[in-house]
């Protein structure tokens, strides 16, 4: 029974991860078109992104924690869950990312343009699409 409890509250934390992995990159995409002489849509932006950022920070470390506990639990393995989790490491990774274009913004250091950012917008989709199809069929 417990194990039924960790997988919802899993779910539950890849949902609202995944959520800021959408959502915060589409931030960054208005930020990048934000013309010079608009510094309070550009600092109202900052604002969104900070607090989006610090928000799914923890939901991903817990999505990350109950992944983590169910494959301990159930012990998992197959080449399926391999590929999985080089996903989410570099979802992972992605994630640290997003941190890390959240500075440069900060610091008036962007070096992307809008349309960059909506191509990388669609990396956590794709990402997603993979683990369901690899969690749900297991094609190997």
């Amino acid at each position: 029974m417990l194990m039924l409890w960790v997988k919802a509250f899993h779910i539950f934390f890849v949902v609202g991860w995944f959520a800021g992995l959408f959502y915060l990159p589409r931030i960054f995409v208005n930020l990048a078109m934000v013309p010079d002489n608009s510094s309070a849509e550009h600092e109202r932006l900052l604002v969104m992104a900070r607090k989006l950022y610090g928000f799914v920070t923890p939901l991903g470390v817990l999505a990350v924690a109950g992944g983590l506990w169910l494959w301990l639990g159930y012990g998992f393995a197959g080449g399926w869950l391999n590929t999985k989790i080089a996903l989410v490491t570099g979802l992972i990774a992605y994630h640290l990312y997003c941190g890390w274009l959240l500075k440069a913004f900060v610091a008036g250091k962007n070096r992307h343009s809008h349309v960059w950012f909506r191509f990388f917008n669609e990396v956590p989709v794709l990402a997603l699409i993979a683990i369901c199809i690899l969690v749900v069929v297991k094609p190997y």
